[in-house]
């Protein structure tokens, strides 16, 4: 073997030594996780040979991680060729707050030209793809419709797709695994919403790559050619603590487990907890004083939040941090009583989805996919009858799925 060849052998090496970053373990009614799960990024060994010699872009951000390091240092310093970064929503270094445009720049350390994927271009442009042989996608998702990163990856496959660059995505874990809530009416199709899937899609990400593929949701149903590292000893019931913050107002594994249940309080008059330093953990608003001992003020906190719902405004509600977040992951369920408990406590119910009264308010319809669920929520109906009516859809997505799962 050449010298230049055992080096790179021992420094990928080494970093298998810190290679499996974050845990794994059952939820409470499966059996034991038989080892410990190792990140498509942690596989060193399984594609630095292929990136070698290449001209590589990567799609990345502070999650893309080898052991505890960056992805694009660790590259870098094992000889990769890494041209250009595009980073999604909240930037490469998650310094920008959810729906903030984000500027182009040079990260510091590599000198490397940092692309925004969030700004004035969605997508790299074909310049851009030009000066790369080959793409990197390495992005911690949380298995939710409403979360950005999957439409950039689409984007990213898009692009890829129309220059005839292929994609190499190292696949992690998805810590909301299980599939569940309505599938998306595309008449209420927006930027929290693209594809036809539930809420809780129960995917990787380098399993929704092969659905967008195979499903033909690029334009003009092109295909992205694809090469994926898959997480090894990963199922979708697994019970995965993410070893860094996917984004800035997720910011605690409890947020995360949380995020499909409370993220739907956005298109309400409800606090979900944005200007604290516990967002998608409590729920609140000033009409409910009287009614709940728990509070919290929302303050503008730069990165963050800047302009949050009832910001100088002591909201009344629930604390959710100690919630059994184990037990909901568990049940593979969206929490919908919360919801609906909250509608029948707030005081002025013709206000409870009233988007009038603040430009921090979202669409309901957008969130939740449909334009049944408000008028059930007002009608008084109950989880379980919602949820009925989420089912020849999800059944029929399920089916769908199957074709595209690369793990139990």
């Amino acid at each position: 073997m050449k010298k230049a060849s055992i080096l790179i052998a021992m420094a990928y090496a080494s970093l298998a030594l810190v290679s499996c970053t974050g845990t794994g373990k059952p939820s409470p009614t499966q059996d034991p996780a038989p080892e410990r799960i190792v990140t498509g990024a942690d596989q060193v060994g399984e594609y630095l040979p292929y990136l070698k010699g290449k001209r590589v872009g990567m799609s990345i951000n502070q999650t893309s991680i080898i052991g505890d390091r960056l992805s694009v240092d660790s590259l870098v310093a094992l000889g990769v060729e890494v041209e250009a970064i595009f980073g999604p929503e909240h930037g490469f270094r998650q310094d920008a707050s959810n729906g903030a445009h984000v500027a182009d720049e040079v990260d510091p350390d590599t000198g490397i030209p940092i692309v925004s994927l969030y700004g004035s271009n969605r997508k790299p442009t074909k310049e851009q793809l030009d000066a790369l042989d080959i793409m990197v996608f390495d992005i911690q998702d949380v298995g939710c419709r409403f979360y950005t990163y999957i439409n950039t990856l689409a984007d990213v496959m898009e692009a890829c797709a129309e220059n005839g660059k292929e994609l190499l995505i190292l696949d992690r874990p998805n810590p909301n695994g299980f599939v569940d809530g309505p599938v998306l009416d595309m008449r209420f199709q927006s930027g929290i919403g693209k594809f036809p899937i539930p809420i809780a899609h129960g995917m990787t990400i380098g399993e929704f790559a092969r659905m967008i593929n195979g499903e033909g949701w690029l334009k003009d149903g092109m295909q992205c050619k694809l090469k994926i590292i898959p997480v090894k000893h990963y199922r979708h019931d697994l019970y995965y603590e993410l070893p860094v913050s996917p984004s800035p107002n997720l910011n605690t594994q409890v947020s995360i487990i949380l995020y499909p249940s409370l993220c739907l309080f956005e298109g309400t008059i409800i606090s979900q907890g944005r200007g604290t330093y516990m967002p998608f953990t409590v729920l609140g608003a000033p009409a409910l004083k009287g009614m709940y001992d728990f509070s919290f003020t929302p303050v503008s906190i730069p990165g963050m939040s800047e302009e949050p719902l009832h910001k100088g405004d002591t909201c009344y509600g629930i604390d959710l941090r100690d919630h059994d977040i184990e037990k909901l992951h568990a049940s593979g369920r969206i929490n919908l009583q919360w919801m609906l408990d909250f509608y029948q406590a707030y005081p002025d119910k013709g206000k409870f989805f009233d988007r009038s009264q603040s430009t921090a308010m979202g669409r309901i319809e957008a969130l939740i996919g449909n334009d049944r669920f408000k008028q059930q929520v007002m009608d008084g109906m109950s989880e379980e009858a919602i949820r009925e009516t989420w089912e020849p859809g999800l059944r029929a997505y399920k089916k769908m799925r199957t074709q595209y799962l690369l793990y139990p």
